[in-house]
């Protein structure tokens, strides 16, 4: 058992570290994209989710469970399910899209730490997620953040953009973290409700499906726009060339797709609220290597956004810690109530 257990913790550090890592590099490379000359908004929506073929070996090597008891949902019912998702990935994935084009990567970073709030407010609706005074100071700090970013707006990198268009790619991250958020819990609550089985393949499935619905969106969305005529001229002008353009590109939905297998085996192994705790904590990485990478502003306002974000950030992740202490605790006597049962 205690193998077995040590197994568990030796995974679940993997699944950390494919989310943090993937997370923070396809950031960084959707920024490198726009910042040597890529302007599609809907090309950089759909690395955000092309890349789940190479997701299909897996899912191929994973036999379907036949122990379970529980009867499988409708075929209907979870092409409704996959279709929903697809389609609300491919709002986030755009919406995304616009905060990089508009945002300096470390701005656009520390907004996305707002996450943590909607997932708070998500998971009180559909998860029975209780608010308590460290969840109360996390989305107090959270708010707090983001406001300190909207209002140093002017002494921003942000000042060679439109005042315009950074405030829609202010709402549009904060309306992506939202999605995000929404579709964690959602996710969460369809694996409870409907399909009331969390084995590696159902949740592999829930990748994969969705991820098609949303690549297809993105598609439909490049050509009804007309940025699909522009795409060679962006790819012959790019800084880097246009190796460096398409290898731009491929590693980005590379990242993308590490960082959702990361996803899937949190979800799979704890629940989809700790995934966005981790995905949330990982995200004060991406202004530091924004500043390092691609020389972004760190004033001291954003400085303090960025300490208030972690402080935010640590406040929920010690409340998940009280959480996990008390269930073990209750597990405990769970046991041994029922060995004391036994040698009666």
């Amino acid at each position: 058992m205690a193998d077995a257990g040590q197994a568990v913790e030796l995974q679940i550090r993997v699944y950390i570290i494919f989310l943090i890592a993937g997370q923070a590099t396809a950031t960084l490379l959707g920024g490198l994209y726009y910042d040597e000359g890529g302007n599609s908004k809907w090309m950089a929506t759909f690395v955000q989710s092309a890349g789940f073929p190479i997701l299909i070996p897996i899912l191929l090597f994973i036999p379907p469970s036949t122990t379970s008891a529980i009867t499988p949902p409708p075929a209907t019912t979870l092409i409704l399910l996959y279709l929903f998702f697809g389609l609300l990935l491919t709002g986030d994935n755009l919406m995304y899209s616009y905060g990089l084009l508009y945002l300096p990567v470390s701005t656009y970073s520390l907004l996305c730490a707002t996450q943590l709030a909607f997932n708070a407010l998500f998971s009180f609706l559909f998860n029975s997620q209780k608010f308590t005074a460290l969840i109360i100071n996390s989305l107090f700090l959270l708010t707090v953040s983001a406001s300190l970013v909207a209002v140093n707006s002017d002494s921003d990198d942000s000042s060679k953009i439109p005042k315009g268009k950074y405030i829609i790619g202010f709402f549009c991250t904060l309306g992506a973290s939202a999605a995000y958020s929404l579709y964690l819990s959602l996710l969460q609550l369809s694996f409870e409700k409907v399909i009331k089985s969390e084995n590696f393949r159902v949740v592999l499935e829930m990748q994969i499906y969705p991820s098609m619905v949303a690549a297809c969106g993105s598609m439909v969305g490049l050509f009804v726009s007309g940025e699909w005529t522009g795409l060679k001229t962006e790819m012959n002008g790019y800084k880097k060339g246009s190796v460096s353009y398409i290898m731009t590109l491929v590693w980005t939905a590379i990242a993308w797709q590490i960082c959702s297998v990361g996803i899937l085996g949190l979800i799979f192994e704890v629940s989809s609220l700790f995934t966005n705790v981790i995905s949330t904590l990982g995200l004060p990485v991406v202004p530091v290597l924004a500043v390092i990478f691609f020389g972004d502003k760190m004033d001291g306002v954003k400085a303090i956004a960025l300490v208030v974000a972690i402080w935010g950030s640590v406040s929920y992740v010690y409340q998940h810690y009280l959480d996990d202490l008390k269930l073990k605790a209750k597990m405990r006597l769970l046991v041994s109530g029922n060995d004391g049962c036994d040698n009666a």
